[in-house]
């Protein structure tokens, strides 16, 4: 059954702009962020200049993330093929997010939320894709799909 891209291009708007939030928590200070983990119940939250960093360079990370999906769906039959890839990689970063978050040993509601929501959304995203018409005529010469 073929959908209308409408759905494609909604599915990435609505993603691109809740990742766009992220920017926000690069920003964020410090103590909001200690706040925060505990409130998630992750205690204690390391208060090391290399545990911000890297707080704020993965908020930074989803943020761009979220700007190449709001990008891609502005143009979906010039970036389309870039939707298969971002599907199999986001199908691929849930699978890795449950086997980071257990090595780390976040808690398992977080772990599980995370990854499967993650794991989800990429398979949402494949199954649209596939699901879409291809708008040939827009396509370049050579250009195929991924």
């Amino acid at each position: 059954m073929l959908v209308d891209s409408r759905w494609l291009v909604n599915f990435l708007r609505l993603i691109g702009a809740a990742a766009l939030f992220a920017f926000g928590a690069a920003v964020m200070p410090e103590r909001w962020m200690v706040e925060i983990a505990s409130e998630l119940g992750i205690e204690p939250f390391p208060k090391a200049p290399l545990t911000f960093y890297l707080a704020r360079h993965l908020s930074l990370l989803y943020g761009f993330v979220g700007a190449a999906l709001l990008l891609i769906a502005s143009d979906l039959p010039r970036y389309r093929p870039l939707v298969r890839w971002a599907a199999r990689g986001t199908v691929l970063l849930g699978v890795l997010q449950a086997v980071c978050d257990s090595m780390a040993g976040m808690p398992n509601l977080w772990t599980w939320a995370e990854s499967i929501s993650t794991l989800l959304g990429g398979c949402l995203l494949w199954i649209l894709d596939r699901q879409t018409p291809v708008a040939t005529w827009n396509l370049p010469e050579n250009s195929s799909r991924c």
